[in-house]
């Protein structure tokens, strides 16, 4: 069952100088920043009301992110819901014909997730993450 909109995620040049633009301007800090090796990127949530803003920089110009900059260049990446049950979730959603990237849950910086194509989703990628915030 999705939840809630956990995050939307914005792709960026410059982890760095993006946090800094949210932070001068909206007043927005991170409360995580990581480096993801399995996703090539390194990422920062920052809270915002009862949802976050990720932001994301490839780590590798090779990458899927990296890719998405150079085709579209800085801006959102994803949206990504909170679901319960992560591997329940996926198999749900590829009985009713959408087509997965993820046929199981992975780790992520938001938890456990799977990213759906967005071929199924009206051009729009789509994570879902089963969250560890309350564990």
């Amino acid at each position: 069952m999705i939840k809630r909109v956990h995050h939307i995620a914005i792709a960026v040049n410059n982890l760095d100088e993006a946090l800094a633009t949210y932070e001068k301007f909206f007043g927005f800090k991170p409360s995580k920043v990581k480096t993801v090796a399995e996703q090539k990127v390194r990422a920062a949530l920052l809270p915002v009301g009862d949802g976050e803003l990720e932001i994301i920089q490839p780590i590798d110009p090779n990458s899927g992110v990296a890719k998405f900059l150079q085709t579209r260049g800085e801006g959102i990446h994803h949206i990504c819901f909170e679901v319960d049950d992560i591997n329940k979730e996926l198999e749900n959603m590829a009985s009713r014909g959408v087509e997965l990237i993820d046929k199981k849950g992975r780790s992520g910086l938001a938890g456990t997730i799977g990213f759906l194509s967005p071929k199924s989703t009206k051009g729009v990628l789509i994570e879902l993450a089963q969250t560890h915030e309350h564990e």
